[in-house]
């Protein structure tokens, strides 16, 4: 059944996480810039150790346009990608955790020494500025409350998954 679900909604999903993260790109000149050269390139991301209770992450390999963005390959196998980036995933809620706090999870980086290179550059420089978004669609006064809302939101959830995980490192059996 979790595979039935995930033909249906992993392709749509991968597209619009393909949207946002090419709506950060184009937002910096300099992000479009670095990866204009690697055009054709195959940059493919894989979780490490994700947890087998959960339905499998759909392939995330991306292809480098001319226009210096991304787009997704579709549901092809990650083989023969030009580059790599691999993330501990074993404990999503924590990962989950970290990005909303921010945070850029550790990721090693694996394949051409150029593109590993302007990646790099682009997870340590390049961050997406919420709140000028909503600025442009809704106006200074409904982003403003936007943004505090959502940045409640976004404490609330990292103070209960940090909650989560101090229960469940004081129920792990110790050895």
């Amino acid at each position: 059944m979790f595979q039935n679900l995930q033909s249906l909604f992993a392709p749509a999903v991968m597209e619009r996480l393909t949207l946002v993260v090419n709506h950060v790109l184009a937002s910096e000149s300099v992000a479009t810039e670095r990866l204009r050269p690697h055009a054709g390139r195959r940059i493919a991301l894989t979780a490490l150790g994700w947890p087998a209770l959960l339905p499998p992450l759909p392939p995330c390999v991306f292809r480098v346009t001319p226009a210096g963005l991304l787009e997704w390959c579709g549901l092809e196998p990650e083989d023969g990608a030009d580059l790599w980036l691999r993330l501990d995933a074993s404990n999503p809620a924590a990962l989950l955790a970290r990005a909303v706090a921010g945070e850029m999870p550790a990721v090693t980086v694996d394949g051409d020494a150029t593109l590993a290179g302007d990646i790099n550059w682009l997870l340590q420089n390049l961050r997406w500025d919420v709140a000028a978004d909503l600025e442009r669609m809704f106006g200074p006064a409904v982003a403003q409350q936007l943004h505090r809302l959502g940045s409640a939101l976004a404490r609330a959830l990292r103070g209960a998954l940090q909650g989560v995980a101090q229960v469940r490192d004081r129920l792990r059996p110790r050895t």
